[in-house]
């Protein structure tokens, strides 16, 4: 199974909604979407930018998505203890959280202090990770206990067993699968899910990894050992649809300057 999950377009946060510059960026991200093979399920966030992602793409491939409350931006707010500022739990200045041990817990991160003094942080992080299991159980994919591996039942060999050797590199296997869910959402939300099926703590990732309005994050099952399944990244917050139709990409989220490739001669 492949995950590709999309950040949604250059934003209107006041209005909830895509700028002018988001609805091109949509636009050009509509083809490289329809163009995709074996696409199962398509899931959306209930904010309206990436319902405003989604909505070219969708019109054009004739598809419906489905909305799902918990894929919302992860966005409950805190009062950062360096600055001051209320914003939302990650854009944390460095010399504060590299200093706190529970940011780097991939199980517990979220009992934090700082993220203990919003209550609905440790209510909602939970129902995050219960929402995609139980969506990925609904293909198959039964996430086993404090791991970051999936075991898939889809096949007679659901078993490891002590006979069975561990896959190498550039071996077909017959349980390989090009079904691919597709996934309209936000940096935060992202980045969450990234964390989760990596098995890291995904403030690690909000504090480190920049990904642009319509960044389009891969990650490929990797079944090296039985019907054992883990991900893996290929492609993260790649924007050649935008370099390609000469959009600039949007700093949206980033406090720096950002890489402007000019498009490929042809």
């Amino acid at each position: 199974m492949r995950l590709i999950f999309i950040r949604h377009g250059d934003p209107d946060y006041d209005n909830d909604t895509l700028t002018e510059k988001g609805k091109r960026e949509a636009a050009l991200l509509a083809p490289r979407i329809a163009a995709l093979q074996d696409i199962r399920g398509i899931y959306v966030s209930p904010f309206g930018r990436a319902q405003a992602t989604a909505a070219p793409a969708l019109a054009l491939m004739g598809r419906e998505a489905v909305t799902l409350p918990w894929l919302r931006e992860f966005s409950y707010r805190i009062e950062d203890p360096v600055t001051g500022r209320k914003h939302v739990p990650w854009d944390l200045l460095p010399e504060y959280y590299t200093r706190e041990p529970a940011f780097f817990d991939r199980e517990k991160w979220y009992e934090a202090p700082l993220y203990k003094t919003n209550p609905e942080i440790g209510e909602n992080a939970p129902l995050v990770m219960q929402g995609f299991d139980d969506l990925m159980a609904s293909w198959g994919y039964e996430r086993q206990r404090r791991a970051a591996y999936y075991h898939v039942n889809d096949s007679e060999k659901t078993l490891i067993r002590a006979d069975v050797r561990p896959r190498y590199c550039h071996e077909d296997h017959p349980e390989d699968r090009d079904d691919t869910l597709l996934f309209f959402c936000h940096l935060g939300a992202e980045l969450f899910l990234v964390g989760y099926l990596l098995g890291i703590s995904p403030v690690l990732l909000w504090q480190g990894v920049y990904l642009a309005p319509t960044a389009v994050t891969v990650l490929n099952e990797e079944r090296r050992h039985g019907n054992n399944a883990a991900f893996r990244i290929q492609v993260l917050g790649d924007v050649s649809h935008l370099t390609a139709g000469g959009e600039p990409v949007s700093y949206s989220g980033a406090f720096g300057p950002i890489l402007q490739e000019p498009p490929m001669p042809k």
